[in-house]
């Protein structure tokens, strides 16, 4: 089990100001159909009646303002380990958590031979026009810097007909916090954790570029997509999906331009720091 410790050294004047439309998220339904409808874009049908969402409802959401807020995603849903709505910049918090105390999911435990908790998951039915899927979508999270390689590899996956699709460019790894961080993948990372200047206006301290998943050539008739985030090893320090809104497509939608977030210190006569540091035992 992982403790937090917060040390505050100093006097601390600090406001923070975010960017008109910064990232908004509002909880979801809880049935998952409010989720499912806003992926949805050209050339793919979702079956009617074939929509279930596992966890929370506190755990997802869709948001606005991504790109204000530096994620490279206007807007979209979100599914997390925690609370949707903590993604909300700016980054205040090294240790944001949530035990939603869920189960965890066999297929994100098959992807990393390690056993999961507190999954959010969102499945559905659905036909291609195209017999090709495509998507884009960031994934963030608090376990970021800290706890990479440490036992808590928190990880998310987009099965299609059982089979992830949401891999590293390039190669046939799952995206987890122990696959894109400073040290592997480090091109694909952004870094929002406090001794990097939290320069992003978003909770999570580390999270990646905008990737696209795809599965192309799928056969006719029906096939199952299964949406799934969790824990791992324990848990605390949320991760979270950002999945932009009409790209659960037939046809390739290119990933937006990332725009730097707006932050600003606000305050005169600063003084002292502010330390934080996350730890387990």
């Amino acid at each position: 089990m992982r403790n937090v410790t917060k040390i505050l050294v100093g006097g601390l004047v600090v406001g923070f100001a975010s960017a008109a439309g910064a990232l908004t998220v509002s909880p979801s339904d809880g049935t998952g159909t409010d989720l499912a409808g806003t992926l949805l874009g050209s050339g793919v049908t979702i079956v009617g009646g074939s929509v279930a969402y596992t966890g929370v409802d506190t755990a997802s959401g869709s948001f606005t303002g991504g790109l204000s807020s530096g994620i490279g995603i206007d807007e979209g849903i979100i599914l997390t380990t925690g609370t949707a709505t903590d993604a909300e910049g700016p980054n205040l918090l090294e240790e944001t958590t949530t035990e939603n105390g869920g189960a965890g999911n066999a297929l994100l435990d098959g992807l990393i031979a390690t056993p999961t908790e507190d999954a959010t998951v969102l499945e559905f039915d659905f036909f291609s026009d195209t017999g090709d899927l495509f998507f884009n979508f960031v994934f963030a999270s608090e376990e970021y810097n800290e706890f990479v390689l440490q036992g808590f590899n928190d990880v998310f996956g987009f099965f299609v007909d059982g089979v992830n699709i949401a891999l590293i460019p390039g190669t046939s790894d799952p995206v987890s916090v122990d696959t894109v961080n400073l040290s592997s993948n480090p091109g694909f990372y952004n870094d929002n954790d406090f001794a990097a200047g939290s320069p992003f206006d978003l909770e999570y301290d580390g999270f990646t570029d905008v990737f696209t998943a795809m599965a192309t050539g799928l056969g006719s008739g029906i096939h199952t997509m299964t949406i799934a985030i969790a824990d791992v090893g324990d848990s605390v320090f949320d991760s979270a999906v950002f999945i932009e809104a009409g790209t659960f497509s037939g046809n390739p939608t290119n990933p937006p331009v990332p725009e730097p977030a707006t932050m600003t210190l606000l305050g005169l006569g600063l003084v002292g720091l502010v330390a934080r540091s996350k730890r387990r035992s």
